[in-house]
């Protein structure tokens, strides 16, 4: 009996050493590449969420994804984004990334805390229509640039994370 419980054990202890090796293995390969489901560009990772949320709800979505709702860097990015919501949508539909003003009107900044350096406005915008449009939402109208709207309307997002 004695002899069966080590064999119990020793087996236990092998494969929980198996699974950690296993962990370790996919964290290594998260750091170099993205896990599946996202597109890596310029170091990011991106993923394109096609369920309709407020702009709240897609960054705690974001979040628990491991990242935040998409800061834009340059107008490579923004081509990038659209060409992934393109490819997921079959459209270019107007879609949360994560810009908001709600701490402050016209002090505008990134969920992740980048500087908000790089924009794409539409002409005449961001124009607070209405009063307490504090949100953005990019592929507005027929420029497909960007919008700011009220942070309860509901869109599809686009998430961001770093590759490590």
């Amino acid at each position: 009996m004695k002899t069966l419980t080590v064999f119990a054990l020793v087996c236990v202890m092998t494969a929980l050493t198996g699974a950690a090796a296993d962990v370790n293995l996919v964290k290594r390969w998260a750091r170099r590449g993205c896990y599946w489901g996202w597109s890596r560009f310029n170091g990011r990772c991106f993923r394109y969420v096609p369920r309709r949320m407020t702009w709240a709800q897609a960054e705690k979505n974001c979040e628990s994804l491991g990242g935040n709702l998409a800061s834009v860097r340059n107008i490579m990015e923004y081509h990038n984004l659209q060409r992934l919501i393109m490819t997921n949508s079959h459209a270019y539909k107007e879609t949360w990334i994560g810009g908001t003003d709600a701490q402050e009107e016209r002090q505008w900044f990134w969920s992740d805390g980048t500087p908000f350096h790089y924009s794409n406005w539409c002409r005449g915008e961001p124009n607070n229509h209405g009063g307490r449009q504090n949100c953005l939402q990019m592929n507005f109208g027929a420029h497909k640039c960007w919008d700011d709207l009220q942070c309860y309307s509901q869109r599809p997002s686009v998430c961001a994370k770093k590759t490590c």
